[in-house]
């Protein structure tokens, strides 16, 4: 699989700099004092700092299951193990979660691991993990 490119506007370059390098841990990469590559779990996102840009003060959700999940969001299927220890070292950093690390559909087609949290300028992001991969899109 091709990794996918993502580029978001940011109102404060350096806050978001400092949250997908020490909190999520992602390299950055090629950068200018206006945007910044980083390698997000073997994809590519850049946050463009725009000027006037507004930061929304409160995500839209959107109800799943009975679940708010807030929309739009962005994220990575992990493998299980990556999904785990990225769950456990958010918790050590104090992450407030939005939903926080949960299975679902346990024991069924689709089991996953989920869990939401917003970066500094409430952009929502997901990460989740599948228990058996070749379930990714089964019904």
């Amino acid at each position: 699989m091709q990794p996918f490119h993502l580029a978001i506007p940011v109102k404060n370059l350096e806050l978001l700099r400092s949250f997908y390098n020490n909190v999520l841990e992602c390299t950055e990469g090629r950068s200018s004092d206006i945007w910044v590559d980083f390698n997000f779990f073997g994809h590519q996102l850049v946050i463009h700092q725009k000027e006037g840009f507004e930061v929304v003060e409160q995500p839209i959700f959107n109800n799943v299951d009975n679940i708010d999940i807030p929309v739009p969001h962005f994220g990575v299927v992990l493998e299980w193990d990556e999904w785990v220890n990225l769950s456990e070292k958010l918790n050590s950093k104090n992450i407030k979660f939005i939903i926080e690390p949960y299975i679902r559909f346990k024991g069924q087609i689709g089991e996953q691991a989920t869990m939401f949290f917003l970066d500094p300028e409430n952009n929502a992001l997901e990460f989740k993990a599948f228990k058996n991969i070749d379930n990714l899109f089964e019904k």
